[in-house]
């Protein structure tokens, strides 16, 4: 003979189908995060922010500066700023002049 359920039963079974479909829909969401940060990485990768087109990778001094092929923008990564920063003056108008038109 078949026992019917208590409802304290049912409610442990529903929370633990809740929670076991919680999780998986947790990790659907984090896969199709990272599925779209590395789609737009792929899209926007080595693009100017401004106007979109290439950016030309130019390394100077170890410093790898950006610089737009189209509207000349000129664009750094983290850190390379604090670099160019600790520069001394004449490196430094060495280094603008290498982006001068």
């Amino acid at each position: 003979m078949l026992k019917k359920p208590s409802e304290k039963e049912e409610e442990y079974f529903a929370r633990l189908e809740f929670e076991r479909r919680k999780k998986i829909e947790e990790e659907r969401q984090k896969r199709l995060e990272k599925e779209e940060k590395r789609r737009l990485r792929e899209l926007h990768y080595m693009k100017c922010p401004k106007c979109g087109m290439d950016l030309i990778e130019i390394d100077y001094k170890g410093i790898k500066v950006d610089k737009c092929s189209s509207c000349e923008g000129i664009w750094l990564d983290a850190g390379e700023l604090e670099t160019i920063s600790k520069l001394e003056k004449s490196v430094l108008d060495k280094l603008f002049s290498v982006f001068k038109k």
